[in-house]
């Protein structure tokens, strides 16, 4: 049943051929953010020449991202042509799954993520960290690029999270094969034409390659767990209690559905966590005070022993940083979805089969939820200023019965990491600006250096 007509969303004014088409390719964040603020909360993007056209809606309010994500999210499906392309190069599991197959996939996963268990990794995620540190103090670094440095940090936790002793192997691959695969879905996922992947053109036969060489990766890793016959019991690393997971309702993985799962673990698990951590670490390079403030902190709740997971609630000021970070560097910066049904947000129509956007990047500098929201100031996130806010003015993990999973897990591993750092060396930026544009994350398309300077404690 259709709804009661509201207003026209306004249609960002572009190129009279090609539309919106050339801003979203140089600076599609760039983009959204003068949309809303030239045009309001739910704005309609073109983009494409005539008869290929493609129509995005963009919705900016913290209560329109509530109507798509959670209050509405029926009504909004991972239909998209950018969610398909995901699905071809990485699987279908719980990112881009839908329906019964989601709500099956969840279930036999979410036991692996309860809080208990995930603070169990804390000792893991502590190992990787003092590897690293042990790496810059050895080789003598005087300066090092934060956001280099924490991918390669997160990327090793995760996998030995989730492979327990086979790191090395998966790291080495996914390294290699994960940016050029995410450059290929995000060309193809915007594009109004492709040509079928199936057609030998350079760029699908180097993605094609890529493909194989991940998924022969994690398919050799997962048949040599299975064959080990080795007892859940005796290892807690993710791909076991995955390989081990059953219910009497929803049976057990198959071999391509834990292929499927290992690879949103590994895409999401590393590259959200090591987003926030090298931004926070590049923002408090930036802001000496809040710097002092951190080191202040982590000084005197830990006294220069590794934090565990019980640590974190005594440590506010280090889960202000990251949290401000993450309004400021949202690791998925855009959200899509696609309307089943025709609806209204904010007093717009949203169409039958439209294709929309929900934007952390817009709404997190949203000047009715943030003052001045392109500064820096981790006591936004005070208890008292949360309660404050709409409840998806910030919404870095998404929200709804489609959020993260791994959440808990991303500030478990954050907030560890940023305090063992801030123990062991202060910082001072040289990189004070670092482009940034949007893929199936947010990317980082400049440097973000600073200098070491080793502390004692």
């Amino acid at each position: 049943m259709a709804v009661t007509t509201g207003t026209e969303a306004p249609e960002v004014a572009g190129h009279p051929l090609l539309g919106s088409l050339s801003d979203l390719k140089s600076d599609s964040l760039g983009t959204f953010l003068r949309a809303r603020r030239e045009y309001g909360d739910v704005v309609r993007i073109t983009a494409g020449p005539p008869g290929i056209r493609s129509t995005v809606y963009g919705v900016f309010s913290a209560e329109g991202a509530q109507q798509v994500l959670a209050g509405e999210s029926a009504n909004f499906r991972k239909d998209n042509n950018f969610y398909q392309e995901i699905r071809e190069s990485f699987g279908n599991g719980l990112l881009t799954s839908q329906d019964e197959h989601y709500l099956r996939q969840r279930r036999l996963v979410q036991p692996l993520f309860t809080r208990r268990r995930v603070d169990g990794y804390a000792s893991a995620i502590a190992t990787e960290v003092t590897t690293l540190v042990g790496e810059w103090r050895d080789s003598g670094a005087e300066s090092v690029d934060v956001l280099q440095e924490m991918t390669r940090l997160a990327l090793r936790a995760v996998a030995r999270i989730l492979f327990g002793t086979d790191v090395d192997e998966a790291v080495e691959i996914v390294e290699s094969s994960f940016p050029e695969l995410g450059a290929y879905v995000l060309r193809r996922g915007y594009s109004p034409l492709n040509v079928p992947r199936s057609w030998p053109t350079p760029a699908n036969r180097r993605a094609a390659s890529v493909h194989r060489a991940l998924y022969e990766v994690c398919d050799r890793i997962i048949a040599g767990r299975r064959d080990s016959g080795r007892d859940p019991a005796e290892g807690d690393d993710l791909l076991t209690l995955l390989v081990a997971a059953e219910s009497a309702e929803d049976g057990s993985f198959d071999a391509d559905e834990l292929r499927e799962q290992v690879l949103v673990f590994l895409l999401a698990g590393h590259e959200t966590t090591a987003t926030s951590l090298g931004f926070a670490l590049h923002l408090l390079a930036l802001h000496p005070e809040a710097r002092k403030r951190a080191h202040e902190e982590v000084d005197r709740v830990l006294g220069g022993r590794d934090p565990g997971a019980a640590d974190l609630d005594a440590l506010p000021y280090v889960t202000r940083v990251l949290k401000e970070a993450m309004r400021l560097f949202p690791a998925a910066p855009v959200i899509g979805r696609r309307a089943v049904a025709e609806t209204r947000i904010d007093g717009v129509t949203i169409p039958a089969g439209a294709d929309v956007i929900v934007a952390p990047w817009v709404t997190h500098r949203h000047p009715d939820y943030w003052e001045d929201p392109e500064r820096f100031d981790p006591d936004r996130f005070t208890p008292e200023a949360e309660a404050a806010r709409p409840r998806y003015a910030w919404f870095p993990f998404g929200g709804g019965p489609r959020a993260c999973i791994g959440q808990h897990f991303s500030m478990l591993e954050s907030g560890v990491a940023l305090a063992m750092i801030l123990q062991r060396y202060d910082f001072e930026a040289v990189d004070t600006q670092v482009p940034v544009g949007s893929a199936i994350t947010l990317q980082v398309e400049g440097p973000a250096r600073c200098v070491l300077r080793a502390r004692t404690v």
